[in-house]
């Protein structure tokens, strides 16, 4: 944590600067990268990445998702995905100290509790997907217990796919749970090492309605927690 403060703090004016123009928008994608790679090096992370499909054919515009169990995993969205995209984050975010400053129009906040507010999230990103950009999301809505189990997932991101008849890509962080848990800051466990993942291959929504969101769903759901099942047996 002390690493990431101190790195923001340290490429943050060039953040802001570059966070003026939404043309500059993809360059600060790549200043991302590069944060994201310091962040590692320092803190002894590295990642383990298995492509079920060369990291080169994963489709540009698309809609990727993942399980939730470290802010681990928002960190290395950066190094695992090769094309920009557009993240969406819980609403809370948007007050967390100069970090709030990519939610202000690079990136959305969701406010899971107000049904407008959410419609307008999505509409936001369905918008991005028109541009020719990829979203980001993690389906189970949060970092909710602190042991990798996967969760429910929400609906959102499945009948974003399919209303735009774009690919969904699902991830599966394996281990960032145990390299960085959630949790009051100082009661933290946390540790160099491994970070596994698997991006698995992007499935198709040509053709699909909302009356496939619910097997989607179900889909993408089973791909990562098989995923996570067969990991945690070789443990």
């Amino acid at each position: 944590m002390l690493n990431f403060i101190v790195s923001l703090i340290v490429l943050y004016p060039l953040f802001y600067v570059l966070l003026l123009n939404k043309k500059w928008f993809p360059t600060v994608f790549k200043l991302k990268k590069v944060w994201v790679a310091w962040i590692l090096f320092i803190t002894g992370i590295i990642p383990k990445v298995n492509y079920q499909v060369s990291k080169n054919k994963l489709p540009k515009t698309a809609v990727y998702c993942a399980n939730h169990m470290s802010y681990l995993d928002i960190v290395l969205t950066y190094y695992v995905v090769p094309c920009y995209f557009i993240s969406m984050a819980k609403k809370e975010v948007g007050n967390a100290p100069l970090f709030k400053i990519f939610f202000k129009e690079m990136n959305i906040l969701v406010d899971r509790k107000s049904i407008s507010a959410s419609h307008r999230a999505f509409m936001q990103a369905a918008q991005q997907i028109d541009k020719g950009n990829s979203v980001f999301l993690f389906p189970e809505g949060g970092i909710i217990t602190n042991d990798g189990q996967l969760h429910n997932f929400k609906n959102g991101a499945f009948k974003l796919a399919i209303d735009k008849q774009v690919p969904i890509v699902p991830i599966t962080f394996l281990n960032n749970w145990k390299l960085f848990q959630n949790g009051v800051l100082m009661r933290t466990q946390g540790r160099p090492g491994l970070s596994r993942i698997v991006v698995h291959k992007p499935i198709s929504t040509t053709g699909m309605t909302a009356n496939d969101l619910v097997s989607l769903r179900t889909q993408v759901h089973g791909i990562i927690e098989q995923e996570l099942n067969n990991y945690n047996k070789k443990k």
